[in-house]
């Protein structure tokens, strides 16, 4: 009955891939550990097989502890809608939409599911690594707080936290992020992780020592910078605009296939791109250039968490205009293939309704009830539009839509299965006249999720006693259960 939390001085410092790589440090050890993340404002979900949505991040971490996803480990899931409110999904279902302010009301009802579902999850695991969210360190947001110190106070966690160094003044986000934190929630600190480090550590340890002359905390580890890493990502600061995805290796052939992923505004599910990266002479990048769209090979429109104002968008960008005209190989998955259809009825998120590019001869309907949907190859469906009207030819199975060049699905992760995407590439190189575009025979994208994960775990245990963090969690459980009132001796 131990857990322990990983915190970060900033969003995108690095807990996920942390807290991944001891996942999967723990999981190789024949622990039974299990992730946590008791509050995450993320569009990239992932459906459970139970049929609740969490934080693609945390399905991630729940492959590297060897588990299915499970709502456990994310019970409460902000999906940003605007810059104002969020839709609140609560143990995997959707309960309806809140403002900053109005969250507030949520608050202790939300910390004790979160806090519930940790204790649960003790019960069950030898160790369970929790995640926070964003900075611990905003000490505006400390009341309502319920996934970093306030979760750490509910149920008594030691807490680390992460700096990523290359964002600059690490040692200072570190410093801060303890000094402003009240004196009980600074107690909780047990140690400091640097992430990203490049170079003479040498250098770098005098500016440690000092920090921990300080504070008081020691740095406990100094990850490096994995050179190639790409995972799953927690939100969209990793797919900005002009970033390639994945390790471009290769070609197998003589020739290469070039992949425009659009970067919409309000991205939802960003991650459906990358199996498509890991592939050998396939080099895919996110733009919002129509003249790099225009080019490009494969043009993928993914989903959005606000359909019509990213089609708004599209249109503002010229980039509609572009789609409309394309000759080669297009795919739209999700609120990409609504935008792709004739009309958008949208009374549930964007309140109106729009024609749409008109690619496809269907119709959308948005409904409250949202669709949860696992398919048994692994791709899911998380949607509120509908086809309610179509004169397309359906693209998988009874599902989606193709014309020509074009087509469109609400599956995601349908790209992750190898044997349809190999298919689907071997389709793009004969559209495309691309002949010298060999696709490999052996690419297992599950495979290369896992050979990730073991680049963060190798260099995880390198650096950092993992077997003391696990014994000193295990002595605070200890600790906790004797000062206990229910405790007996």
């Amino acid at each position: 009955m131990s857990a322990v939390l990983i915190a970060g001085t900033t969003s995108d410092a690095g807990k996920s891939v942390v807290v991944a790589g001891l996942c999967r440090a723990l999981a190789r050890r024949g622990l039974k550990v299990a992730p946590f993340k008791a509050q995450n404002m993320s569009n990239n979900s992932a459906v459970c097989p139970d049929g609740g949505e969490i934080g693609r991040a945390q399905a991630l971490q729940a492959l590297a502890c060897g588990l299915e996803p499970s709502v456990d480990f994310n019970p409460v899931l902000l999906k940003p809608g605007s810059d104002r409110t969020s839709q609140l999904v609560v143990r995997g279902q959707a309960v309806g939409s809140v403002s900053a302010r109005n969250y507030i009301e949520h608050r202790s009802e939300l910390r004790e599911v979160s806090a519930q579902c940790l204790r649960d999850l003790e019960s069950r695991f030898d160790i369970v690594i929790c995640e926070g969210a964003g900075s611990p360190a905003e000490i505006n947001l400390r009341e309502t707080d319920v996934a970093n110190f306030g979760l750490a106070e509910a149920c008594d966690l030691p807490v680390y936290v992460v700096g990523d160094i290359d964002r600059g003044g690490v040692l200072a986000h570190l410093y801060g992020t303890y000094f402003i934190s009240a004196p009980e929630d600074r107690a909780r600190i047990k140690g400091f992780v640097i992430n990203k480090f490049r170079g003479d550590q040498s250098i770098l340890d005098p500016g440690l020592l000092q920090l921990q002359q300080l504070t008081g905390v020691p740095t406990v580890a100094v990850l490096p910078f994995i050179n190639g890493l790409w995972i799953d990502a927690e939100d969209s600061l990793q797919s900005a605009v002009g970033t390639s995805i994945g390790p471009a290796t290769n070609a197998l052939g003589t020739q290469r296939l070039r992949v425009a992923a659009i970067r919409l505004p309000r991205i939802s599910n960003a991650t459906d791109v990358e199996a498509l990266a890991c592939e050998p002479g396939v080099s895919v990048t996110w733009s919002t250039d129509p003249d790099f769209i225009a080019d490009a090979d494969l043009v993928v429109l993914p989903g959005s968490k606000a359909t019509l104002s990213d089609l708004a968008w599209l249109r503002d960008s010229g980039i509609a205009t572009v789609l409309q005209q394309r000759t080669q190989p297009t795919l739209g998955i999700c609120g990409g293939f609504q935008m792709m259809c004739t009309l958008i009825d949208d009374p549930v998120e964007g309140h109106s309704t729009e024609e749409g590019l008109g690619i496809f001869d269907s119709d959308i309907t948005f409904f409250p009830t949202k669709t949860l949907l696992r398919h048994p190859d692994g791709a899911y469906e998380v949607h509120h539009g509908q086809v309610t009207r179509t004169a397309e030819d359906p693209w998988i199975g009874s599902e989606g839509a193709q014309r020509g060049v074009f087509r469109g699905t609400h599956r995601h992760g349908q790209l992750e299965n190898d044997t349809f995407r190999r298919d689907f590439l071997r389709w793009v190189a004969l559209a495309t006249g691309k002949k010298g575009f060999v696709v490999s025979e052996d690419t297992s994208f599950q495979q290369e999720r896992l050979r990730q994960l073991d680049l963060i775990a190798d260099a995880l245990e390198a650096v950092w006693d993992v077997s003391d963090l696990v014994k000193q969690t295990i002595e605070n459980a200890g600790d906790r259960q004797s000062a206990s009132p229910n405790s007996t001796s």
